[in-house]
């Protein structure tokens, strides 16, 4: 009886462990994103060739206007090029996009995926650029986006991060999907930049170094989650990836429950493909070479998702305090330290929510919570197979 009391207690301290120290961790983060990052010195001032790298696939509804709004930036017009790179587009999309002043690459592929398209366009559109900036086929720029992309080039950064938010707030699950992003936002990107890590890539509103990303585009294969194997790449080779909170992208969020257990399901099934892949190299970086950057993106690979992490750490305090309450036996770790896990992720979510989300609509969006939840912990077990194939998210239908 003492063993399964001891292995009992173990396993309740791994458990806690490892959901109170990513509570922990995101808590930090959060409070440092809070201040502002050390102001770069611009140590040039260069006006620099942009290729602005459009992927889509079947993005008929959306694609022709973001082209053409892509087209109306601050910065001087001969500088940058808006490059489409079609796959499967209707033949009125691909004649609409003909007509206007942009490069069109038209890709078919057995199997499609966002990193064969961008090697595709890559390899014919030459190397006559500076510096490459990949957009989702929704997204919107602002437009002095390009010029703000530029500044941080000049501080002598060659990865840098914009700002992106939301397009659309219609529906309850487009204003979780917002809060996600915004929470992450603050925590992945301008908390790790204050405390002198990198930023996250995003997969959208991302610019690297032209000659940078061919290169490593050159040696990425994902099917699903290509920006966080070029994110593992760039920091194992110690290179920094900036974030510009102010430099903004407006991208379409995601409507429905079932889109949203697809994007969520595709996302849970990179994370743990990369981290088996680079968990060994993250921990020699870390201690033969002192690279927190990477080793801190390998741990994000298997930390839990803030959604899971809010309802499990719920879940279990609830659970305990039950437990304490009919004088139970069974449990041995304490109820208190659970309930500081709870009330330090709850407090992580209060801190990262930007006010503008404080309102009536996001506190109706929060009773959807549950669902959003057992939606993601449905999803750990539906993993099989999903990074194997491509998953596309549809754009371009509001609802109202």
């Amino acid at each position: 009886m003492d063993i399964i009391y001891s292995l009992t207690y173990w396993l309740e301290l791994l458990v806690f462990l490892y959901l109170g120290g990513a509570s922990v961790y995101i808590f930090i983060f959060s409070i440092a994103g809070h201040f502002t990052a050390k102001k770069c010195c611009r140590i040039v001032n260069k006006k620099r060739t942009f290729s602005v790298l459009i992927p889509g696939y079947k993005e008929d509804g959306v694609i022709v206007e973001v082209a053409r709004r892509a087209l109306e930036q601050s910065y001087e017009a001969t500088l940058f090029d808006v490059v489409v790179i079609a796959d499967s587009f209707q033949p009125i999309t691909l004649e609409k996009l003909r007509r206007l002043p942009i490069k069109l690459i038209e890709v078919s592929f057995e199997k499609s995926t966002k990193s064969k398209a961008l090697n595709a366009a890559l390899a014919q559109i030459g190397d006559d650029y500076e510096v490459a900036l990949v957009l989702d086929a929704d997204n919107v720029m602002e437009y002095d986006f390009i010029e703000k992309i530029n500044n941080a080039f000049d501080c002598g950064f060659k990865v840098v991060q914009g700002h992106r938010v939301a397009k659309n707030t219609n529906t309850s699950f487009a204003i979780l999907d917002a809060l996600s992003e915004e929470i992450n936002n603050h925590i992945f990107r301008k908390g790790h930049r204050v405390l002198g890590l990198s930023s996250a890539l995003i997969g959208s509103g991302m610019a690297f170094d032209y000659q940078l990303f061919r290169k490593t585009m050159s040696e990425v294969e994902a099917v699903g989650g290509f920006d966080k194997e070029i994110e593992l790449k760039l920091l194992r080779d110690q290179i920094v990836i900036e974030y510009l909170p102010k430099a903004f992208i407006y991208d379409e969020k995601v409507q429905k429950s079932d889109v949203f257990a697809n994007q969520r399901k595709r996302w849970l099934a990179a994370q743990f493909i990369y981290f088996r892949h680079f968990v060994v190299s993250g921990l020699k970086e870390l201690f033969l070479r002192g690279n927190i950057d990477f080793a801190d993106k390998v741990y994000q690979m298997i930390a839990p998702p803030r959604i899971l992490l809010l309802g499990a750490v719920g879940f279990l305090a609830c659970c305990y305090l039950l437990h304490d309450m009919l004088s139970l036996k069974w449990l041995q770790f304490s109820f208190f330290w659970w309930l500081l896990a709870l009330l330090g992720t709850a407090l992580t979510f209060l801190l990262s929510i930007p006010k503008a989300y404080y309102s009536n609509n996001t506190f109706k969006a929060l009773i959807q919570l549950p669902q959003a939840f057992w939606i993601m912990f449905i999803s750990l077990f539906r993993l099989k197979g999903v990074n194997k194939k491509f998953i596309h998210t549809e754009h371009g239908t509001i609802e109202t």
